[in-house]
């Protein structure tokens, strides 16, 4: 069922409710209303902000999201740590870059070359 807002013609007679607006559920085929249904003021249906975000990822960054998430699952650290530090430099994601340091230190190797090896890629 939508949410619809409702707000006073003049808020200067409204009541608390209907003064600032307000929102109510109503089924799509019912009328607007016309009153506000604490004081009976007349109030007119508002238009409200979309408030939405659309985030697109690309089909190769899940591709490469889901074998790294394979690798790991399966125990190849180098594996996921390479992939994920390849294609870290690519898009440039320091998330990705975090797994990838990650994942090496999983397959052993050492955190401290390989947090200065980041620090010289950042720069």
């Amino acid at each position: 069922m939508p949410i619809y807002e409702y707000q006073a013609l003049t808020p200067e007679n409204a009541c608390s409710e209907c003064r600032d607006g307000f929102e109510i559920l109503q089924q799509i085929h019912h009328p607007p209303l016309t009153k506000c249904r604490h004081c009976g003021q007349e109030v007119k249906k508002i238009i409200s902000w979309c408030r939405s975000a659309i985030m697109e990822t690309s089909e190769e960054h899940v591709s490469v999201s889901n074998q790294i998430t394979e690798y790991e699952k399966s125990g190849m650290w180098s594996h996921a740590a390479e992939l994920a530090d390849k294609h870290s430099e690519k898009v440039k994601d320091s998330g990705l870059k975090t797994r990838a340091l990650d994942n090496y230190k999983k397959a052993g190797y050492d955190a401290d070359s390989l947090a200065k090896h980041a620090k010289l890629d950042n720069k």
